[in-house]
């Protein structure tokens, strides 16, 4: 019996047109689907309707929609609450919205278990603690007690994925499991959801990284516009791609070429000996990092989540408050001025945030929500500097009137990209800027930086889990371990030659999209 069957599955909001058209795939015990595709491709989408929860305004029509040889198409809302959790677990994209802000870790993923399973209280959060061990939570007793703003975007996903498998379901909907992640994790949560497939059960992956599909899946569905345009073994989609779309997906991959060499600036933003403790923490944050950042330059971060990247991007900002250490901007102090003093400055330094839809207010518009960010102007000059700057992001104009909801995660991540530009900084701090694009978004994002770099000699401070783009970007690499950095170098030398033990087990857990032909 397939765990899922559909045909025909076609899907659309209000009266608009279709978003999803004609599908066809099933899914088999011991098998794992990807559904590959650009951001709003409709990948997402697909995979909620499986679950019922396309949306309230979603229109679903289907000539055969089973999952585990029950027909959902006349489910009602209880009939869907037994579905959840129990048969079909799901990992969604963004885990800061999944997660419910007023439950700790440990409860939320306790939760599929007092649903499902008749335990007591003390084994289900046995449970829950064991399910965080198994995808990596370090420390997990104590981080069952913490909410979810008190954990990393990585530690989040990964109490996410251990929500998804707490009921043992026979399916498992992963949508873009691994995005927040860094490698050496990122092998441990692929090692254990190759699990799911060797058990019986099934796996839908959802996924822009082809490396990572490489890697799970037996099957691929490529999605274009809502529609089908190639599916078949991993191997040959692969290897032998017969749409020129599969193609152009599979050469936008990030090469492993070393960027060239530049002459770096004037030093631009200054980090002497930076350190931070958060309250109640077993450990720093942050323990003496320095680091200068010159014009024209890009310094990729790179460590295991809770490591201190995006606490370092937030003191370099001046977000937050170094408790040792100083930060100087264009020469000047920064760190040590009150915020009235920073904030004339702010147009130098820009952030892009690594989950932009808690940083965009939901009921402003796109066109609202980049406007802010930039200097006065009448009204026809914003409009057409908003468009300006959609279109740099590979967004067309028609998206200034959407709201951040009416986004996929992709599309949010550029129009925070846009927003950052606005204002013509001379310093762009990016916190995972390109982890939820897909790989065709993802070269068109990365060569706009380069070629504004180019242009205007901006400097970046590159903070990101993949490897990949951090040889293709990166001009010098910090690699952060516990708060500390434990090495940094040219990119070429880190990559050819690392030093440091922790550095070259993140070079090996690196994800390959080789593969060997197929005849």
């Amino acid at each position: 019996m397939s765990l899922v069957d559909v045909a025909g599955l076609t899907i659309a909001f209000g009266r608009g047109a279709p978003v999803v058209r004609d599908l066809s795939f099933t899914v088999e015990p011991g098998q794992c689907l990807a559904i590959v595709g650009e951001s709003g491709s409709g990948k997402s989408v697909t995979a909620r309707a499986l679950l019922g929860l396309a949306g309230r305004r979603a229109r679903v029509d289907a000539d055969r929609l089973s999952v585990y040889g029950t027909d959902t198409r006349q489910f009602r809302a209880r009939d869907w609450q037994r579905l959840r959790g129990r048969t079909v677990g799901m990992v969604l994209q963004d885990a800061l919205v999944s997660l419910d802000p007023l439950r700790t870790v440990g409860a939320e993923v306790a939760e599929p278990i007092r649903l499902h399973e008749t335990v007591s209280r003390r084994a289900r959060a046995a449970r829950a603690v064991e399910l965080l061990r198994e995808v990596g939570v370090p420390e997990p007793e104590a981080r069952a007690a913490q909410y979810p703003h008190q954990l990393s975007g990585g530690l989040r996903q990964r109490a996410l994925i251990a929500t998804a498998l707490a009921a043992r379901p026979r399916l498992v909907i992963a949508d873009e499991p691994t995005t927040a992640l860094d490698v050496i994790v990122q092998e441990q949560i692929l090692d254990l959801l190759g699990r799911i497939t060797r058990q019986d059960r099934g796996l839908l992956l959802i996924s822009h990284d082809l490396a990572v599909v490489a890697r799970l899946a037996d099957r691929i569905v490529v999605l274009r516009a809502g529609e089908i345009v190639e599916s078949g073994p991993t191997a040959r989609i692969l290897t032998r791609p017969d749409h020129p779309y599969t193609r152009q997906l599979i050469a936008a991959v990030p090469a492993r070429r070393d960027r060239p060499t530049t002459t770096p600036g004037r030093p631009v933003v200054e980090i002497d000996l930076v350190g931070k403790t958060y309250s109640r923490a077993e450990r720093p944050a942050l323990s003496d990092v320095s680091v200068t950042l010159h014009a024209g330059e890009t310094v990729a971060v790179v460590g295991e989540s809770g490591s201190g990247k995006s606490t370092l991007a937030r003191i370099a900002t001046g977000l937050l408050a170094p408790d040792t250490g100083t930060v100087r901007v264009a020469g000047q102090a920064w760190s040590a001025l009150p915020e009235r003093t920073r904030r004339p400055r702010r147009g130098f330094m820009q952030l892009v945030h690594q989950n932009p839809y808690a940083a965009f207010d939901p009921r402003f518009t796109v066109a609202t929500i980049i406007g802010e960010a930039l200097p006065r102007l009448g009204r026809r000059q914003r409009g057409e500097r908003v468009t300006e700057l959609l279109a740099k992001v590979g967004l067309g104009a028609e998206f200034a009137g959407r709201r951040p909801h009416e986004l996929s995660g992709g599309q949010r991540q550029r129009v925070a990209i846009a927003r950052a530009l606005g204002p013509d900084p001379s310093v762009l701090i990016c916190d995972e800027p390109v982890s939820a694009l897909d790989v065709s978004v993802q070269a068109q994002v990365l060569e706009l930086l380069a070629a504004l770099q180019r242009e205007t000699g901006i400097a970046l401070l590159f903070i990101t889990h993949d490897l990949a783009v951090v040889r293709q970007i990166g001009d010098r690499v910090l690699v952060m371990k516990d708060g500390r950095v434990v090495e940094q170098g040219a990119a070429a030398d880190v990559f050819d030659r690392p030093r440091h033990p922790y550095t070259r087990a993140l070079l090996a857990a690196i994800p390959s999209l080789e593969l060997s032909p197929v005849d």
